[in-house]
């Protein structure tokens, strides 16, 4: 059918999710994506930011091969296209290299358009890799007039999108690939939706979905018509192939009732760069139903928590493991990395391993063992004090007339450890670390012990988060054994040793913490605690910094994590 008479267009938002460097299977999911499409009757599709390649490539963008086999696939996917258009993120070249949609038309490359701001923040350096783009992309299908962007194009209330709207553009195409943050997602559709109000002009954005190292994609893609009233929203961490009908005979009417974009448009010479006239399709509508209601937007610990299990999932999956191992002391860190490895990866590919000592209290190994049959988890037990007192005895000429410290705790952590690898070796299973924030944050957590792993799941999530988290998971029913949340935390090195012995109550402390290290205060301006106690922090954080360089990754969450996203030196003097 011809639907240019009544300003409207069927398109989708394909909401998928690709693997760094996979660029055939990429390509393969956007073919499926575009037939699929096709079915449905749909004139459009829209795929993310860099769908062809994944993201972030980082510097798999220097290997020449890398770009030529990008390109290759992208004249596979132009050929694909047919009956449809297409929107497909990929890595152009011409006297440098740039992030890149390129607008495929039933089996052809139509037109190209290159991102205009590169996104350097938190974990990444595009300017490192690319060039800017300087010129719009505006194509016409039937006689609608869209403008292309790419992610960080359309936050800015000027160009590239003023140069847009003074061009005619009914409607915006953003691609996207916003690694998800908690709290985030409500601020950018308030940005977008403001975008497509200022400008009356429809804005439809398509976001990654998935885990990609330690940054998680939560998909979640939009539409706003041009009052900015939200039309559509994808599902939150999950692919998604949304459809939808988007009327655009109101753009028009606004406009002329807009005084103020009248007299900016007379005010403006126009951006410069030409229109692409692309050909009607003919389709037939075969789907009339799969238009859905927009998803809803999640409480912030479900947010969270569908983060971490899709991040856990596709680091697992992605990097090729099928098992997953955990030390699990019946403490609450490892109780939540459990549940979390159970919901993401499936009970029996999960393995808890409980290593007691003669410090381990009885009602440890019991939560533990709750907590397993809950899950459908079959819990492994390897006690450490035969080997621990091997250690004990081959130190002891060196350790004579020394008191026990610090140096026996991390004996029994680095035990574990040793086993936990052991297992990992011999059958192939990852190690999850459970260590959080605010512990891998000053330091309280072992090299080579308690901090070893592929993979440290709650790496970004402070101790009140961990609390917070658990109690959500159990609103229904009583997953984590509710003594495991209610019991002080412990280490359980030492006899009768509580988290206390060392460090302020983490009620006190996360604040300091978050303060310190995300808002980046300093000791003086962090006036809600006592200066020695967070002097005292400070100094923790401060002198910790190689352990941290040390730990694996961890899945962000937070606006700052304690990897890429806080780069301080380790040799620092700075008070």
């Amino acid at each position: 059918m011809t639907i240019s008479s009544d300003k409207s267009i069927r398109l989708a938002v394909a909401q998928i999710n690709p693997t760094v460097g996979d660029i055939k299977g990429n390509l393969n999911l956007i073919i499926s994506n575009m037939r699929r499409a096709v079915e449905a009757g749909v004139h459009l599709i829209v795929f993310p930011e860099l769908a062809l390649t994944g993201y972030p490539p980082e510097d798999l963008l220097f290997k020449e091969s890398f770009i030529e086999d990008n390109l290759a696939a992208l004249q596979e996917a132009a050929a694909a296209a047919k009956g449809i258009t297409a929107i497909v993120g990929f890595i152009d070249r011409s006297d440098d290299i740039f992030n890149a949609a390129a607008l495929l038309h039933d089996g052809t490359a139509a037109g190209i358009y290159h991102k205009h701001f590169l996104s350097d923040y938190g974990i990444f350096d595009e300017s490192r890799y690319f060039g800017i783009g300087q010129s719009d992309l505006i194509f016409t299908l039937h006689d609608l007039k869209i403008g292309v962007t790419i992610s960080e194009d359309i936050l800015y209330s000027a160009e590239p999108l003023l140069g847009l709207a003074d061009k005619g553009v009914e409607m915006v195409v953003n691609i996207a690939a916003e690694p998800y943050c908690l709290r985030r997602t409500a601020q950018r559709e308030k940005l977008l939706s403001a975008r497509a109000s200022e400008h009356l002009m429809p804005v439809v954005r398509a976001n990654l979905v998935g885990g990609q190292d330690e940054q998680v994609f939560g998909g979640m893609s939009t539409a706003f018509d041009e009052c900015g009233n939200l039309l559509n929203r994808a599902a939150a961490f999950a692919e998604d192939l949304r459809l939808m009908e988007m009327d655009l005979k109101g753009v028009l009417h606004q406009r002329l009732r807009n005084s103020r974009r009248r007299k900016l448009h007379f005010s403006r010479s126009g951006a410069a760069g030409g229109i692409i006239h692309l050909g009607e399709l003919q389709t037939e509508v075969k789907s009339p139903k799969a238009i859905r209601k927009p998803a809803s937007l999640l409480p912030d610990m479900e947010e969270v928590r569908r983060a971490l299990c899709l991040g856990l999932h596709d680091y697992v999956h992605k990097n090729g493991f099928k098992t997953v191992v955990i030390g699990l002391s019946g403490g609450i860190d490892s109780a939540l990395v459990a549940v979390l490895a159970a919901e993401a990866m499936g009970a029996k590919s999960v393995k808890c391993v409980n290593m007691p000592s003669r410090f381990s209290a009885e009602i440890s190994r019991q939560s533990a063992a709750e907590l397993c049959s809950n899950l459908g988890i079959e819990m492994l037990t390897l006690s450490i004090d035969g080997i621990m007192e091997d250690y004990l005895t081959e130190l002891a000429p060196l350790f004579t007339s020394l008191p026990p410290n610090i140096t026996e705790e991390n004996i029994q952590a680095r035990i574990r450890g040793n086993l936990l690898y052991a297992l990992s070796n011999k059958f192939g299973w990852l190690v999850l670390a459970t260590g959080n924030k605010s512990e891998m944050s000053i330091g309280y957590s072992t090299l080579y012990g308690d901090m070893a792993g592929g993979l440290a799941v709650i790496k970004d999530l402070s101790k009140t988060m961990v609390y917070s988290l658990s109690r959500h998971i159990n609103r229904e029913s009583e997953v984590i054994p509710e003594i495991i949340i209610t019991r002080p935390p412990s280490a359980e090195l030492r006899p009768g040793q509580l988290d206390t012995d060392s460090l302020p109550p983490y009620d006190i402390l996360d604040p300091i913490l978050e303060a310190y290290i995300e808002d980046e205060l300093s000791v003086d301006e962090i006036t809600f605690a006592p200066r020695e106690l967070v002097a005292r922090v400070a100094a923790m954080v401060n002198r910790n910094e190689y352990k941290r360089r040390q730990a694996p990754p961890g899945i962000k969450v937070t606006t700052r994590t304690l990897g890429r996203d806080r780069r301080y030196p380790i040799t620092n003097h700075y008070n």
